[in-house]
């Protein structure tokens, strides 16, 4: 009796290990929905898609450092040349993907903005397909045609409003982030084979950083301000951008990196397609921007995407959880 107790024991564990990836992953989106609405309301302050970027990802790496160099500096050090190179690419990426998607924020509504900007999973799909020599199981595809077709939903709803030539260029903009974004996942699903998570992520976030803060100095010289100018950010413009490095960065972000170690890229970017239902019940609140019929029915199309991508990834995951687990040292 005893035995059979502990080897019911294990069984359990093992299932909430298998389990644990796509609670994480929730978790990520959940923060992650956040971001939309953070950034809003610190452009009504008048600060720059640049300066919000950097600012986001600046006050991340500070937070990381005393961890990173605790529990990663070995990590770090052992870096080769392929491993940092792709590193600082991802990093490259991720910072052009936030300068697309907060500008898209300033010209179309927030659902419009983050539903567009999460169509990733068609160009991973696409990326996975024709240049990593990938076979996408047939439910995959549905899940992820389905996802497609809800943003679509969303994004027409919003192109018969009064700023319709406005939200052209800012769907525009967002699909530019949706781009950026999808190759910084692929090299995120390549270099994560090697390394882990704490190490991963400080290098990826401190090279956008660099990168963003670059493009923030470059952007307030040019419109005749200075260094000193750049920093004058009242308190709230400040608390803003920690909630966004606490929240969608740290939270968000790393949970995504993480969940790339045990589930695949293809269904980590259709997961995230639930954050644009998140993010438009915020605006909501926030904003007052009520949802169209054509919206609320790209929403459900949305979810039963989702549905369709995790079942389809239950079902065969690329990586088996429990051999993930046990290979990972994070």
């Amino acid at each position: 009796m005893a035995v059979a107790a502990m080897h019911n024991g294990k069984e359990s564990f093992m299932r909430a290990r298998a389990i644990l990836p796509f609670v994480v992953l929730a978790g990520g989106v959940l923060a992650a929905a956040s971001s939309s609405i953070l950034i809003r309301l610190a452009q009504n302050l008048d600060l720059s898609p640049a300066t919000i970027a950097a600012g986001r990802l600046s006050i991340a790496v500070l937070l990381l450092l005393p961890f990173a160099l605790t529990h990663a500096r070995e990590n770090l050090m052992k870096l080769d040349a392929r491993q940092l190179r792709l590193g600082l690419v991802a990093g490259m990426f991720l910072a052009l993907h936030f300068m697309f998607w907060i500008s898209s924020l300033e010209y179309t509504s927030v659902a419009s903005s983050v539903a567009l900007v999460t169509t990733n999973p068609l160009w991973v799909a696409l990326a996975s397909v024709f240049v990593f020599r990938e076979r996408l199981n047939r439910v995959t595809v549905v899940g992820v045609l389905l996802t497609m077709g809800g943003s679509l939903l969303i994004a027409l709803s919003d192109s018969s409003g009064e700023n319709a030539r406005n939200a052209l260029f800012g769907d525009v903009l967002a699909l530019l982030g949706a781009v950026t974004v999808s190759v910084y996942f692929l090299i995120g699903r390549e270099l994560r084979k090697t390394v882990n998570t704490l190490p991963y992520i400080f290098l990826v976030y401190t090279s956008a950083a660099v990168v963003l803060s670059v493009i923030a100095v470059v952007g307030e010289l040019a419109r005749g301000g200075s260094l000193t100018s750049l920093f004058a950010i009242p308190l709230y413009g400040w608390l803003l951008l920690l909630g966004l490095a606490l929240g969608p960065q740290l939270l968000g972000h790393t949970s995504f990196n993480w969940a790339l170690r045990y589930l695949s890229a293809t269904f980590v970017a259709v997961a995230i397609l639930g954050e644009p239902i998140g993010s438009a019940l915020l605006a909501l609140v926030f904003f007052n921007e009520s949802f169209q019929p054509l919206q609320l029915a790209g929403f459900a199309i949305l979810l039963v995407g989702i549905v369709v991508a995790a079942r389809a990834e239950r079902g065969s995951s690329r990586v088996p959880v429990t051999e993930a687990a046990a290979s990972s040292a994070d």
